[in-house]
Order: structure tokens, then C-alpha cells, then sequence
């Protein structure tokens, strides 16, 4: 190869089919030119090797137990977290076949106080640990952090709708995440490429006329190149030198996770998800195997390897921080499967190797892996997914055609349902907005419906105690969404613009193209019980239930009204209304850093607490229980089978939410059929059938 990025890199790419991605930074390009797809079944795949066993029974028995018991295994409470703050750290000593610890013991957990002081100190003393007094001195005197500069510059409306709930689980006190590094880049070009690259783009602009754009943009390139250059210390503490291209499939999981790896230990996002991994795996894979300088067995125990590093990620969190996702997820999620472009399935034998994880090491949660699901993928792929999810419960489908379509083929998901190009683009993460506490607000004219505080001045509620009528109440909803869109933007570029200042993702920034797509995630809550409080006004009667201060606060319902998630076009169009209608307010608002505004529909684990700090609904919907997930329909709302509510769902706009759209179904694997063949024949269908062309699920 002639100029090529690197010279060295003659011996790591040796058989690997040339193109642009050896001139330029471009991974798409190196797996669409060398990567095999596996059209066949899971017969070839290898169950765990002894010390895989070892490593995770060791795990087991002397750290995650204890973790169990406790919540939280220990924190490290005198080392502020970076890329290479902390010592090498070890499961065992059989622990060699993917190293790297976030710290120096597995499940001890780091300190990231840029993010913010408060949510530090909490989670330490909720641990039973004592906070050390010269860090806390440090980072409340003399290191001004993300959380309070948020609270400077928050204003009062902000600050009212946050405490009541109309905006919750905004990232104003912890790292926003949903950014995914593309961390293939340090094994396909090694680290000493990649800070050339970055160096160049920074000087590029070297006499581009002062600015705010280009002094940031400088600034970040700096600071992107000196999180490279930890990445390369962090790994040399174990003994291996990345400076170079990945020589080995081994090597090339190796460099990967260590990119990740530098990523979790500098920064505790949302989401901090790993990518899309399997097809570019599966090349060095299929090479060292050609080669025989591995053995399937080996390759299955180098995911093994890699997936257990992965579901011991811990970030130190607050007991409501936990409260407010269900308990302790980081969402290291793994994207996998689904088409190519030139229409080419991107199923590999490494796709089958991640799915066999879970039958090696058992279920777990992390990472959440995510399958591109199309009609047209392999049968025998398909058929494997079926069963691995009736044995598991442990996979995620995600409509391949709508992300290719939106995003390209070579983008993955951050957290649960949303969708970025790879190394291209990264997220302004923002929650989301309480929807159908907001229809409440707009009956009560701004008052809470719990409370009794007037939390919104200028609205007028609905008078009198004879039934609601659809068109004032959808009136008063659209105005009160004005209010409530307005001040959740305001809050969100407020947040990003300090989340920029005071605590950086510089190593996964490193990761990234230097010019890049940002979006700004928004999202609602309570989609189905607005849809179904509105249908029942439209097509019921609805009473208003008053207290002694005229405050509504239930709903008497006589009639019948069609409800969202049976397939009915009378209530699916108000939610799809509901969705449209929100979306178009939050693009009329200008976004920080010009990014581009989205809307997911997901919730898939705040529902509890959104529905505790909200009132009953017309629907029938109870004071403080909790809404229903994403956008499923209300809990037994749906009473027409699984494909009519995934229907349903497909009928809301993906154009009006293209963070991700989540359904969540539970089904027993009995209720598939009585055999197994049965059992995956149906689950198949089903999935065929709810990922048609053009439902936008």
C-alpha cells in the first residue's frame, strides 16, 4: 500500500481490500469493502471456555454479590475520574484476554465531580462513605462545574417548571451522554494517526480571523489531542502500546474497548454507548481464522471477554438518579444487524457470537444490545434472534429501513432508541417534557393539579362544571405547550451550553469527525394518556371533579371512546396530532450551536416518576401511578393483540421523532406457540410483520 495513512500499517492491513478508507479517516469504507455476510444458522458458535467461567464466577462470587448486598460495591473517594487517573485494575489473573478496569478494582466506582459537586457528594455519603474535604474544596471553590453553572443562568420559569415536574430528568447535573465515540478508529488507524489528523484540522484553521466558532473549535481540537494522548498512557499502564494500527482480532477488540473504556472513565453520560461493532470485528476475525491463528472457541471467548467488560461499567449515581431510570443503567448499547446500502445484509458470524453471550455468561441488561430488524435479513439470523430473545428477554429491536433511510447504514443507537451516524454526529441529550401533565396545566389554566401552586401565570382555565369540550380544551393545550416547549428548549440550550464550557466529552469528541451533525434530543412523556384523555372528551362525556378551590382534580367519564393502541385511526390520529403538534413547536425555536431539533417518544424507565408527580387524566388514568412506557399504549388500553398495537404505534410520524419511537410488549414464550420451532416461527412473523416497509416503528 502507497499513501496510505500510516506506514505501519502495511503488516496490520495485510489482506484487507484497499479504498478510500486507507487515505482518510473512514471506517464505513474499510467495512464495506472487507467484511463478509453470514447467511447461515448458529451451528458453528462455541459455548464459554473454562476461563471465561473462571473469570465470571470469580466476578460473581467476590464482587457482584457484595454489590448486590450493599448497592454499591465501594467508591473511590480521593481521585477525581479521567482517562488515566487510576492504576491498572484486574478481575483475576485470568483476567487477560480484554483488560481495563474504570478503576483500579472491578465495580469500584469514580468521583466525576465536573459534571457537578452536589450529585457527587449525595451518591458518596448514600454509599456510606465519607467525602474527602479537599476534593469538595476544590470543586466548590476553586473548579466551577457544569451543575452550577446551569443554576447561574437558569431563570425563574425554568426553575418552576423543573420543580414541578411539567420538565423532568433534565441533564443539568450529571453528564448528558448519547454520545457514541467511534471507537473502531482507534483499532483500524491506532492512536498516533488519529492525533495527526486532529492536529492538522486544528492548524487548518490557524488563521482564520478571531471568532467564538473558531477559538472553540481550537480549543476543543486541543483538548480533543490531549485526551489522545492519555488514551495512549491509560493503555501502556497495562503493558500495550496502541500508538499503531491493531495487528489481530484480539488487538483490534482490544483498542476498541480501550477507546470506550477511556470514554467511561472520563465521563458518566446517560447513555454511553458503545457503537455499532460486529461487522468490523468480523473482519479480523474471518482473517485470523483463514489464517489459523484462531480458533472459533477463541473468538467466542474474545467476545465473552469484551461483553463481561461491558456489563461491569459503573457510574456513581444518587439513589433519585436511579429512582428516575428504574435502577442502575448506563446503556452501553450495541448496535448489530440490519442492511447495507448496496443492499447486502450486515449480519456476520461476530453478530452471532454477541447473541451467544447471552447463553455463555446468562441474561443481563448490559449492553443493551439492539437488533436492525428488516424482513430481509437471514432467516437462520432471524430465527436465532427469536430464540435468543424467548430464552432471554434480553434484545432490543430497532425498524432498520427507517434508520438507514434517515441516518445511513453505518449509524448505531445511543441509549434505547436513538439513532446517529457513527463519528459523525452526536446528540444534545434533553430528557423530556411531562405531555400529559401539560394537558392538565391547560384545564387548570396553570395550576398543579397536585399542588395547588399556580406554577404557569397568564392562562386562563376551563370554567363551569358541565362537560369538556374537545376544541377549547385542544385550544388551551396548544397555548399551554407554547409555555411548556418554550422553557424546556430554553432550558436544554442553557444546559449544552454549559455542559460544553464545564465538562467536555473531549475523548469521545476525539472520536468524532471534526465537523460534525449535532442534534438536540427532546422527548415527551404521557403520549398514550393524552391521546386517550383527548379521544374521551372528543367522543365521551367528560366531567370536571373540583376541590373547594375550583381546581380540578378527576374526571367523571360516562361513554365509550376509542383508545390508542388497537389499531383505531380515531385515537391513533390524536396521538400522531399530539406528536406533530409538539414537534412543530420545538423547530420554531432557534437551538444552541445550531443543532438540528428531534423528538423521541421513550420514557421506557422514567414512567414511575413521571406518572408519581401527576394528576388523574379523563382517560381514567389514576392520580401518581404510572404512565405507560415510550409510546405503548395505556396499560390494558390495548385489547386487540401485540400487531395492532405495534399498528398503531406505526402510524406516528417518524419524521415527528426521529430520536426513536419505543414500544415495549410482553409476551410468554407460551403464548408463541407450544414447541419451540413454534415458538420462533411466530416471534419472527411477528417482528416481520410490525418492520413492514414504511411503518415507522
Amino acid at each position: 500500500m502507497t499513501d496510505t495513512l500510516v506506514p505501519q500499517s502495511v503488516e496490520a492491513w495485510e489482506g484487507f481490500a484497499d479504498g478510500p478508507w486507507t487515505t482518510a479517516i473512514d471506517v464505513r469504507d474499510f467495512i464495506q469493502r472487507n467484511y463478509t455476510p453470514y447467511t447461515g444458522d448458529a451451528a458453528f458458535l462455541a459455548g464459554p471456555t473454562e476461563k471465561t467461567l473462571r473469570v465470571w464466577d470469580t466476578l460473581e462470587k467476590e464482587y457482584l454479590s457484595v454489590e448486590r448486598e450493599r448497592r454499591v460495591y465501594d467508591v473511590d473517594t480521593d481521585t477525581p475520574a479521567d482517562i488515566d487517573a487510576f492504576a491498572p485494575g484486574f478481575i483475576s489473573a485470568d483476567d487477560d484476554v480484554v483488560v481495563g478496569l474504570q478503576t483500579d478494582t472491578p465495580l469500584k466506582r469514580a468521583m466525576m465531580p465536573n459534571g457537578g459537586w452536589r450529585m457527587v457528594e449525595t451518591a458518596i455519603k448514600e454509599a456510606g462513605k465519607e467525602v474527602n474535604e479537599d476534593v469538595k474544596r476544590i470543586f466548590t471553590q476553586y473548579r466551577k462545574t457544569h451543575n452550577t453553572a446551569v443554576f447561574d443562568i437558569y431563570t425563574p420559569r425554568i426553575r418552576a417548571a423543573r420543580s414541578a415536574h411539567v420538565i423532568t430528568g433534565l441533564p443539568d447535573a450529571y453528564g448528558r451522554g448519547r454520545i457514541i465515540g467511534d471507537y473502531r478508529r482507534v483499532a483500524l488507524y491506532g492512536v498516533d494517526t488519529l492525533i495527526e489528523f486532529k492536529q492538522r484540522d486544528k492548524d487548518a484553521v490557524a488563521d482564520q480571523p478571531f471568532s467564538e466558532h473558531w477559538a472553540r473549535y481550537r480549543e476543543e481540537h486541543s483538548d480533543q489531542i490531549r485526551a489522545l494522548k492519555q488514551l495512549k498512557a491509560m493503555a501502556a499502564s497495562y503493558g500495550i502500546d496502541i500508538s499503531g494500527p491493531a495487528t489481530t482480532a484480539q488487538e483490534a477488540v482490544q483498542w476498541t474497548y480501550f477507546g470506550y473504556l477511556a470514554s467511561v472513565k472520563s465521563q458518566d453520560g446517560a447513555a454511553m454507548s458503545i457503537g455499532r461493532l460486529s461487522s468490523f470485528f468480523d473482519i479480523y476475525f474471518e482473517r485470523d481464522l483463514a489464517a489459523g491463528r484462531l480458533t472459533e472457541s477463541g473468538a467466542q471467548e474474545i467476545i465473552d471477554a469484551l461483553v463481561l467488560k461491558l456489563r461491569i461499567v459503573r457510574f456513581l449515581r444518587t439513589i433519585d438518579y436511579d429512582q428516575i431510570f428504574s435502577g442502575d443503567p448506563y446503556w452501553a448499547t450495541w448496535s448489530d444487524a440490519g442492511l447495507g446500502e448496496d443492499g447486502r445484509t450486515l449480519v456476520t458470524k461476530t453478530s452471532f457470537r454477541l447473541l451467544q453471550t447471552l447463553r455463555n455468561l446468562g441474561p443481563a441488561p448490559e449492553p443493551n444490545i439492539t437488533i436492525f430488524w428488516d424482513p430481509e435479513l437471514p432467516q437462520g439470523y432471524k430465527d436465532f434472534c427469536a430464540a435468543i430473545s424467548i430464552e432471554t428477554s434480553a434484545i432490543q429491536y430497532e425498524s432498520d429501513r427507517d434508520i438507514r433511510r434517515h441516518w445511513g447504514d453505518d449509524a448505531a443507537i445511543a441509549c434505547c432508541v436513538s439513532p446517529m451516524k457513527v463519528g459523525k454526529q452526536m446528540q444534545f441529550f434533553g430528557a423530556r417534557m411531562n405531555a400529559g401533565k401539560t394537558l392538565l396545566y391547560a384545564i387548570n389554566g396553570g395550576r398543579d393539579e397536585m399542588t395547588g401552586k399556580q406554577v404557569v401565570d397568564g392562562f386562563a382555565p376551563i370554567e363551569g362544571d358541565g362537560p369538556l369540550d374537545f376544541y377549547e380544551v385542544w385550544a388551551k393545550y396548544e397555548d399551554m405547550l407554547d409555555w411548556v416547549v418554550g422553557t424546556y428548549v430554553e432550558a436544554l440550550n442553557i444546559i449544552h451550553y454549559s455542559h460544553d464550557k464545564y465538562a467536555y466529552e473531549s475523548m469521545e469528541m476525539a472520536l468524532h469527525d471534526s465537523e460534525i451533525i449535532r442534534t438536540m434530543g427532546c422527548g415527551i412523556a404521557g403520549l398514550a394518556i393524552v391521546a386517550d384523555s383527548l379521544s374521551a372528551i372528543k367522543y365521551a362525556t367528560v366531567t370536571p371533579v373540583r376541590d373547594e378551590t375550583g381546581l380540578v382534580v378527576d374526571y367523571i367519564t360516562e361513554g365509550d371512546f376509542p383508545k390508542y393502541g388497537n389499531d383505531d385511526d380515531r385515537a391513533d390520529e390524536i396521538a400522531a396530532t399530539v406528536v406533530h403538534t409538539i414537534m412543530a413547536k420545538i423547530k420554531a425555536i432557534p437551538m444552541y450551536r445550531d443543532a438540528i431539533p428531534t423528538q423521541s417518544v421513550l420514557t421506557i424507565t422514567s414512567n414511575v416518576v413521571y406518572g408519581r408527580a401527576t394528576g388523574a387524566f379523563p382517560s381514567g388514568h389514576a392520580a401518581g401511578t404510572p404512565f405507560s412506557p415510550g409510546a405503548n399504549p395505556e396499560n390494558g388500553a390495548d385489547t386487540h393483540g401485540m400487531v395492532a398495537s405495534m399498528l398503531s404505534v406505526g402510524k406516528l410520524d417518524y419524521q415527528d421523532a426521529l430520536d426513536g419511537i419505543s414500544l415495549t410488549n410482553t409476551i410468554t414464550p407460551q403464548g408463541l406457540g407450544r414447541t419451540k420451532d413454534e415458538q420462533v416461527a411466530n416471534l419472527v412473523g411477528i417482528l416481520d410483520a410490525g418492520f413492514v416497509p414504511d411503518a415507522d416503528c
